[in-house]
């Protein structure tokens, strides 16, 4: 096989509009979940969701360690980016999320 054809191609980015990091959070829109599931189904899925935002919002803050991100700090970034304040549960799945990213 010729050396030529085992260069890696470059790379191009399929995002239609380019991505600024630095603009405010903007929830997505939302879908309606899909009907006939246990409502412990529906709990637990509006909690990782919520735990996702949370974790990409302290990610693009600068708490990149999960030691950094206490409580507190979890609940004032949610009032940042204007969700209801999570409960200790969804604060240590963020942990989890934020541990697990590396």
């Amino acid at each position: 096989m010729p050396a030529a054809a085992l260069k890696p191609k470059p790379m191009q980015s399929t995002a239609q509009h380019p991505v600024l990091l630095d603009l405010p959070y903007e929830p997505v829109e939302k879908r309606p979940l899909p009907p006939g599931r246990p409502r412990d189904w529906y709990v637990t899925h509006n909690r990782r969701l919520k735990a996702m935002r949370l974790a990409i919002a302290l990610l693009d803050s600068g708490v990149y360690m999960p030691n950094q991100a206490r409580n507190e700090t979890i609940r004032s970034t949610a009032e940042v980016i204007g969700v209801h304040p999570p409960s200790d549960t969804t604060c240590h799945m963020v942990r989890a999320l934020m541990r697990y990213s590396r």
